[in-house]
């Protein structure tokens, strides 16, 4: 396989990845809003905080609103983690890789990106929002359901899985810092709702239902982040999403240094003592870990696979 084709599967995935997580999360976000009473307001730029992508958007806005938070996640085309932009991104990388993937994935990803261009009004409107990242949602999951069901489960696809598996692990531990803020000490500005913030935590992940057939408890925070960290017979779990990259890296051709990096993550999740982080403060500084070497299993990816040539 040639090295350009495995680089543009391996981002199609992590950005059609992307561009799901951004609709689940503004998707569990909207709705927790409408749960809270009115006199408590929520700040919708901490879902911009999780995509990382706050410098960009105080470049471009004042205000932090509702309104340009959402247009921003949704509909801005600088920010190159917004759904539109993520989708764009990966009908262009199919679009030069046609070959290597069913023509049904093409035909989906190219009626997505058409259907998110042509009704960015929806997804800003109140209204239609829900119906609008719903549509998008369930189309993610529909490209990805048939890549895994009508692909030859070859190199090309270990790089998808690579990606998507890599993106998901990345985004999920930014949206369990988001929760894990309340466990600091001397920070629960909002605790009469702490357990609807943590329903909203899984809700991101689509986890709520599992978490009470697996966990049989009330929603609390400790018992939430050793769900979504730990809990590696649920797909979308940190421990599982990086056991799942280290799995596609085993069956890839020079793999030593990107599979010991992965095997290291896999390891330092799965081993976490939750109920001593958060005793000892440490939660934030762990996850802030875990994604440090999430980013740096992307990078040895990256050196591995794509390396840049530049003419002499």
């Amino acid at each position: 396989m040639l090295s350009r084709v495995a680089e543009r599967l391996y981002w199609m995935s992590r950005y059609l990845e992307r561009a799901e997580n951004t609709a689940r999360m503004l998707l569990a976000f909207n709705s927790m809003t409408l749960d809270m009473p009115r006199h408590e307001r929520l700040s919708w730029r901490g879902l911009v905080a999780v995509t990382g992508m706050q410098s960009i958007f105080d470049e471009h806005y004042q205000r932090e609103d509702e309104r340009n938070c959402v247009k921003f996640l949704i509909a801005d085309t600088y920010n190159p983690s917004s759904i539109h932009a993520c989708l764009w991104a990966t009908r262009e990388n199919v679009r030069t890789t046609r070959d290597q993937v069913p023509t049904e994935a093409w035909e989906v990803i190219n009626e997505l990106f058409l259907f998110v261009k042509d009704n960015l009004d929806a997804g800003l409107a109140k209204r239609s929002r829900y119906e609008f990242l719903s549509s998008v949602v369930e189309r993610c999951q529909m490209l990805t359901g048939l890549l895994a069901g009508c692909m030859s489960h070859d190199a090309g696809y270990d790089f998808i899985r690579v990606g998507r598996n890599l993106e998901r692990a990345d985004m999920a531990t930014r949206q369990i810092e988001v929760g894990a803020l309340q466990l600091l000490e001397g920070f629960d500005p909002t605790e009469p709702y702490g357990g609807l913030l943590w329903t909203s935590v899984l809700r991101y992940q689509s986890a709520f239902q599992m978490y009470r057939q697996n966990v049989r408890r009330r929603v609390n925070g400790p018992a939430v982040l050793r769900f979504l960290l730990q809990n590696d017979p649920f797909p979308r779990s940190v421990l599982h999403s990086l056991t799942e990259v280290a799995s596609a890296l085993e069956r890839l051709p020079r793999n030593e240094l990107p599979l010991r990096t992965a095997l290291q993550a896999v390891r330092h999740t799965r081993d976490a003592d939750v109920d001593g982080l958060i005793r000892k403060n440490q939660v934030i500084p762990f996850l802030e870990s875990l994604q440090l070497e999430i980013g740096e299993l992307h990078q040895d990816i990256v050196d591995n696979w794509f390396p840049v040539t530049h003419a002499a």
